[in-house]
């Protein structure tokens, strides 16, 4: 257990505030800190802040300055790598391995749009002959971005890196739920002496008072939100008041769309992790399985035998296969859309549920369940569950299939598999999705734009584009 309570840092400085409030391992249940719980005081102190560096600095104009700063960033989340996934591992509840590739992408995001900002020029034309064109881009100036607790270092990470790089000056709402993560965080940026004051602001925030003043404020220019579809549309609607921008990656609802003549032995293993991986707590969880009538049965068996002996434990057991869910709050909200579903109707293939006896009854365990179901209204079916709960449902025709995967609200991704090749693209073109693995699931790259059709989403975040949000484009035109 850490002895001082982690702080938020502003300014470049620690700041406290008057609440303070434990941090739990999801694992165990004991308290391992103690954190400051921020709100609108300290949102308001990060928003002068930042929006007093965008002013007075050349963080907005200097890209070699950022460039650097950004490459210096990267060397330090290299050397508190291991700090970093012991501790998120600990305070998140997801399995070592999980904390290892969270932590180990952090890098080379940061490096992506390093370059990004190096090689910003612009561009230029000749309308009419005695007429010179050239347009800028600059930064928008202070960009707000509220970060979940299911993968808060990386998911901070992907919003924040492309702000620096487009020249914006950053208040960072990170969660109370990982607030010891989140301070050693700011302590990896603290040690980055060429970061001028005020470039980069976290808080910690259990509730939402400090992030509804990060949307509401006029000296806040965009919002980046990853999070619920729900709280997603409540920062559009606050933040369209203003004609604020807003990049906003939501909920999911990803189907893998299984056909019968796919690879089954290649399949099966990464199946069987869709729902476990982060304990289903993952905006991409391929929660639904759509699946060709001809191998439904077998694939039925050979999930629910994986669930049924799938070894849930803490991170600091090797032997562990699953984790927690975050807190016991979501073990009872998963429970009970789970019930719901068996209430109207869902066929139990394999029922999961709260760990009730044991040592790990302490924690927030969730053994995970599989549904198969004919009506795809269902709220299982229809509502992102955010834990290990996957649904079955079957189709004939290629045509059926897409019917049953493009039935949601939610358009985030989508798996395919299938041998055939041109099955394969024709069915990804018509899928109401940002993005369509074959053969594959839950690959994601630097270089390559993600983002959500639909209920999922506005805008994008990795790859070129994710800097669009954070950059002004301004026409300059000369006549000779």
């Amino acid at each position: 257990m850490t002895k001082n309570p982690a702080c938020h840092w502003i300014n470049n400085e620690w700041v406290y505030s008057d609440a303070v409030r434990e941090a739990i391992n999801p694992a165990t249940y004991d308290v391992i800190g103690t954190y400051y719980d921020g709100s609108e005081v300290e949102a308001l102190q990060a928003i002068a802040a930042a929006k007093y560096a965008f002013e007075t600095t050349r963080w907005r104009h200097d890209k070699n300055l950022r460039a650097n700063v950004i490459e210096k960033i990267a060397q330090r989340f290299e050397k508190n790598t291991e700090c970093l996934i012991n501790l998120l591992s600990t305070e998140n509840g997801k399995l070592t391995s999980e904390a290892r590739f969270e932590i180990n992408m952090i890098p080379s995001k940061l490096r992506y749009y390093g370059a990004l900002a190096r090689s910003e020029k612009g561009e230029s034309g000749t309308p009419l002959p005695d007429t010179l064109s050239i347009t800028l881009k600059e930064a928008v100036g202070v960009a707000g971005i509220i970060v979940p607790w299911n993968s808060p270092a990386v998911l901070a990470i992907r919003s924040l890196a492309p702000a620096l790089a487009a020249g914006c000056t950053c208040v960072v709402k990170m969660p109370g739920q990982t607030a010891l993560t989140n301070s050693l965080i700011a302590h990896i940026l603290s040690q980055v002496d060429e970061l001028p004051p005020g470039v980069i602001n976290i808080f910690n925030e259990f509730g939402a008072t400090g992030a509804q003043t990060l949307v509401s404020s006029p000296d806040t220019d965009v919002i980046s939100f990853t999070g619920s579809t729900k709280t997603g549309a409540i920062i559009a609607a606050q933040a369209g008041k203003l004609f604020k921008r807003c990049g906003l990656e939501l909920g999911g609802k990803s189907p893998h769309l299984i056909f019968s003549d796919t690879d089954y032995t290649k399949m099966l293993p990464i199946l069987q992790r869709t729902a476990t991986v982060f304990a289903g707590q993952f905006c991409m969880a391929g929660s639904r399985f759509i699946v060709h009538e001809d191998i439904v049965e077998q694939l039925s068996r050979d999930i629910a035998h994986h669930f049924s002996s799938i070894k849930l434990g803490p991170a600091s057991d090797p032997a562990s296969e699953m984790g927690p869910l975050i807190d016991k709050e979501n073990v009872v909200r998963v429970d009970k859309l789970v019930e719901d579903a068996i209430t109207q109707g869902a066929e139990i293939i394999a029922r999961g549920g709260p760990v009730k006896q044991g040592a790990l009854a302490k924690g927030a365990f969730y053994m995970p369940t599989l549904l198969k179901l004919s009506d795809p209204n269902m709220a299982i079916v229809q509502e992102e569950t955010f834990g290990p709960v996957i649904t079955i449902q079957t189709f004939k025709t290629e045509e059926e299939a897409l019917v049953l995967a493009n039935n949601s609200r939610y358009g985030l991704a989508a798996s395919v598999w299938t041998q055939d090749v041109h099955l394969a693209f024709r069915v990804s073109k018509a899928l109401q999705v940002g993005t369509v693995w074959i053969n594959d699931w839950a690959k994601v790259y630097d270089e390559f734009e993600e983002g959500g059709y639909k209920s999922s989403g506005i805008g994008r975040l990795n790859g070129p584009s994710a800097m669009d949000e954070f950059l002004e484009i301004k026409h300059i035109t000369l006549t000779t």
